[in-house]
């Protein structure tokens, strides 16, 4: 019964477990559960059989190694939250190709997309654009293709003139669009 109830319950968050870290600990968990009752069967089988009493310890150990590589990615992924690491699902290098070929954008700089849970993204980015009057329109944009193909839903866009001469590195020099 063990097996049945944790095989179907992790089932129900299989489909979830891609996108959502809670999710894949769960099912990792319900699987591992089911994964160990199923282990802990055939071996007694086996045992009842042969008498190997040798494999009820060869199976922990098959148990622990099988549940330790598994749940890897989880701890990974677990450790790159805490430090508010980019997110395995975004895109960086295409995020940085996509704002370079913006028009009107001569570069960027301070570019932060970091997880705010673990379903949703954060990014923060500085325009250096050269004509200052369509920034509006230009932050707006960037907010709905990067929330569209990025998977990022919290957008705050800094524009800069390009003629600006800033004081310090981290002045602005423009007007925020958040």
């Amino acid at each position: 019964m063990g097996v049945l109830i944790n095989a179907a319950t992790a089932m129900l968050f299989a489909k979830g477990q891609k996108h959502d870290l809670n999710m894949k600990g769960a099912f990792l968990h319900m699987a591992g559960d089911a994964a160990v009752s199923l282990g802990v069967i055939i071996s007694a089988f086996i045992i009842n059989i042969t008498g190997w009493d040798w494999l009820d310890p060869a199976t922990s150990l098959a148990i622990v190694v099988v549940i330790l590589i598994g749940t890897w990615g989880l701890l990974k992924d677990s450790i790159n939250y805490s430090l508010d690491a980019v997110p395995s699902n975004v895109d960086m290098a295409g995020l940085k190709a996509y704002l370079a070929a913006l028009p009107n954008v001569a570069t960027f700089h301070d570019l932060h997309v970091w997880p705010m849970s673990t379903t949703e993204n954060a990014m923060t980015v500085h325009l250096v654009v050269t004509d200052y009057l369509q920034a509006q329109s230009l932050a707006d944009e960037i907010k709905h293709h990067v929330h569209d193909h990025f998977d990022i839903e919290h957008v705050t866009v800094q524009i800069e003139a390009a003629d600006c001469v800033c004081k310090t590195e981290h002045q602005s020099c423009g007007v925020t669009n958040n």
